[in-house]
């Protein structure tokens, strides 16, 4: 989870998450590149020592100053792409998972192995609980190394079922059934929010979920 005054990603709980967070540094990397190169070549200019009849005109440097914005482009857009349809893909999932949004709690359904439903409401603030604001009476859980399917919908407004360290976020729209994949990859205990305005108490509807291990899931299962 994130820290106070953290202006870096949370750390990546899913293998999607991690290769969203290789893609950030990637392309940082080309943007701190342009940076420097346009700061040096403006500096330059202003002390006079790159202007000359070479630079002010000439197909040679017309030529280079298009073509290094495309490569840098075509940089940022190939791994942009693969990532796009890696997030888009869900083969096979294990277990699928319902959530519905309220005004302002979740509710859950497991229904692939029994009926089982739960709504998982905000701790209140006099509780014992260490996560202020963040903790909830009924966590999900969930076994990690497993393909999940996330199918989500709304009873009322618009809601967003979303998890930073899992990157996954994903609109609750009422009347239609949205759909994402994402796997953990390591035990632990993983919070989100609505990221939707959903009303008054939309910052009150927070999204808990607990990784553990399959034998450990199945026994979770058994006390229901």
């Amino acid at each position: 989870m994130s820290t106070w005054l953290n202006i870096d990603l949370q750390d990546g709980m899913s293998p999607l998450m991690e290769q969203m967070i290789f893609f950030h540094d990637h392309t940082l990397m080309i943007i701190i590149m342009i940076t420097v190169m346009v700061g040096y070549m403006m500096v330059s200019l202003v002390n006079n020592s790159l202007i000359n009849r070479y630079l002010l005109e000439g197909q040679m440097v017309e030529l280079i100053w298009t073509i290094k914005p495309a490569l840098a482009l075509i940089f940022i857009a190939l791994p942009s792409l693969k990532l796009l349809y890696l997030l888009d893909e869900i083969s096979d999932p294990s277990i699928t998972l319902k959530s519905v949004g309220h005004q302002w709690y979740w509710s859950y359904e497991l229904s692939d192995f029994k009926n089982l439903e739960f709504d998982s409401y905000m701790k209140s603030l006099d509780s014992d609980s260490q996560f202020r604001l963040l903790d909830v009476d009924n966590r999900v859980v969930l076994p990690y190394s497993s393909e999940i399917r996330l199918l989500t919908c709304s009873m009322d407004v618009i809601h967003s079922w979303t998890i930073p360290s899992l990157g996954i976020k994903i609109d609750a729209l009422p009347g239609r059934l949205n759909q994402a994949g994402f796997m953990m990859s390591r035990p632990g205990i993983i919070f989100g929010q609505c990221s939707e305005i959903c009303g008054a108490n939309h910052s009150f509807m927070p999204i808990v979920v607990e990784s553990i291990s399959m034998s450990m899931f199945i026994s979770w299962l058994k006390l229901y």
